[in-house]
């Protein structure tokens, strides 16, 4: 009875097939269809009760990404809430489970190049402004160290060499360097247990009270704990907070699930680089980008997303991604098996979800062992992936294809995996970038009423806002005693 509940909540029918489909799979294999360890459906009633919005089939997420039978680990579990209520849904896990079955995890500062240059000359008496310079010296590389910096930048060396003091303290913070420097409790790491976590591990108390393991992230697994990240995110509230203003000021109901993917006032918006306020795309790097790239798809958010890192930066992945967009670049197959992953993204494999299907499509592997094979390429697991690569070549074979080819298609696979993103985590992100841009497209005032909000207690962003409304053409009234709310909200009713 709770499935078929479940099951007519769902939206989508292409979700509603998998869901049964799931349920089939689970009773013939013993699996229990409930929440708890071994079981998927605690994803399927996420879905149902919408936490997450999104339909996987449409943009090709695959399930076993994180629902793997033949995975041994226990998957990473993010999930963000409307930052103003995250501390209820702490507060009721622990009701629900026990305090004595919920901690914090525990996070460990280390002397890092600059901060040990710091530390180091505060205890040697060196003047902060001497021990800033040096720092400074530091490029800004991550990552980096007291080594390489020393390698890298002249200026350092002349500064060791002309003073004793300096020589000295180099010397200790190279030492020292890399060691743990205090406790604190990470920002979102929860750990649940089936019995008092005393049994498992030891415990740690910081100095305002809370627990927290003593063991952090990377060991709970070992000790038979899961880790669940709860993030409060400042952008649900403001989107929260934007349509209940639009209810209030102009009485319409926003439904996000109806909301059309392919607005054009959304991506004319986008294109314009008029991006502060929405999510994950407000920053400089981004406004550039999104003026080149100029994206037509709710897909070329997801990439935008997925690319805009370090690695595919200084790989040259984003530009070519680019210039394969504008048809500046031409976009090659080496089978033509791959252009149904690949064209989404323009040839270029941008997410890890693309690596597993290349990997079963050409390889003939399951989606399973597919996943097993992103993980191993993912930690740079060397033997493991030249096994991969001679069963790879072997089943592209056993299917007709060249395997010589296939070899090289797997050079290629393992070269961007290690840039590859999770094109899950990047849609639902990009699912939020859209909603923030729908807002500010149909319904401007309102939605920099909720960021306003939102910022009230941080000038400089305050200051940036309101820059921002000048730039848009909407004026920002001074309070009033009459007509003003405790909150920044619209004084007309113009918008739609």
């Amino acid at each position: 009875e709770v499935e078929i509940e479940v099951i007519n909540k769902m939206k989508f029918p292409g979700y509603m097939l998998i869901v049964w489909d799931y349920i089939r799979y689970a009773k013939e294999n013993g699996i229990p269809v409930g929440p708890g360890r071994g079981s998927a459906a605690g994803s399927l009633v996420a879905f149902a009760l919408e936490i997450t919005d999104i339909d996987p089939l449409p943009y090709n997420l695959l399930f076993e990404r994180f629902l793997n039978p033949e995975r041994v680990s226990m998957p990473d579990i993010d999930t963000d809430f409307c930052q103003e209520r995250r501390e209820e849904v702490i507060e009721y896990v622990a009701q629900a489970y026990g305090r004595l079955n919920v901690a914090q995890v525990i996070t460990f500062g280390s002397l890092l190049a600059k901060g040990v240059i710091r530390d180091v000359a505060r205890v040697m008496g060196i003047a902060y402004a001497e021990a800033d310079r040096i720092a400074k010296l530091i490029p800004e590389k991550l990552g980096i160290t007291l080594k390489e910096a020393f390698e890298q930048e002249p200026k350092i060396k002349e500064a060791v060499d002309s003073d004793p003091k300096i020589a000295k303290m180099w010397e200790f913070a190279v030492k020292l360097e890399g060691l743990k420097r205090n406790a604190g409790t990470h920002a979102a790491g929860l750990v649940i247990s089936n019995e008092e976590l005393w049994h498992k591990t030891p415990l740690f108390k910081s100095n305002v009270g809370t627990i927290a393991t003593q063991y952090d992230g990377r060991f709970l697994e070992d000790v038979d704990l899961i880790k669940f990240d709860f993030l409060g995110l400042k952008t649900l509230t403001v989107v929260d907070n934007a349509v209940k203003i639009v209810k209030e000021s102009y009485g319409v109901d926003i439904d996000f699930n109806a909301m059309p993917m392919d607005d054009p006032k959304v991506f004319e918006l986008i294109q314009s680089g008029a991006t502060i306020g929405l999510f994950q795309i407000e920053s400089d790097g981004m406004q550039n980008l999104v003026t080149r790239l100029k994206p037509t798809s709710f897909e070329d958010i997801i990439a935008i997303l997925a690319l805009y890192r370090p690695g595919p930066m200084e790989s040259g992945m984003l530009d070519d991604f680019i210039e394969r967009k504008h048809g500046r670049k031409a976009i090659e197959y080496s089978f033509v098996e791959l252009q149904e992953i690949l064209e989404p993204t323009y040839g270029v494999i941008v997410y890890q979800e693309q690596v597993m299907q290349i990997v079963q499509k050409i390889g003939g592997f399951s989606l399973g062992q597919a996943d097993l094979v992103r993980r191993g390429m993912g930690k740079k697991d060397i033997k493991y992936i030249e096994e991969q690569k001679a069963y790879f070549a072997e089943g592209a074979a056993k299917q007709g294809l060249d395997s010589k080819k296939a070899e090289d298609l797997f050079d290629l696979i393992l070269k961007f995996a290690g840039y590859g993103f999770n094109k899950s985590h990047s849609a639902a992100y990009a699912m939020i970038t859209y909603r923030t841009a729908y807002l500010k497209a149909h319904y401007p005032t309102a939605f920099m009423a909720a960021l306003l909000t939102s910022e009230m207690d941080n000038t400089d962003k305050i200051v940036k806002y309101i820059d921002e409304m000048k730039r848009m053409g909407i004026a920002l009234l001074p309070p009033s005693v009459a007509k003003s709310s405790i909150d920044f909200r619209p004084s007309h009713t113009d918008e739609g």
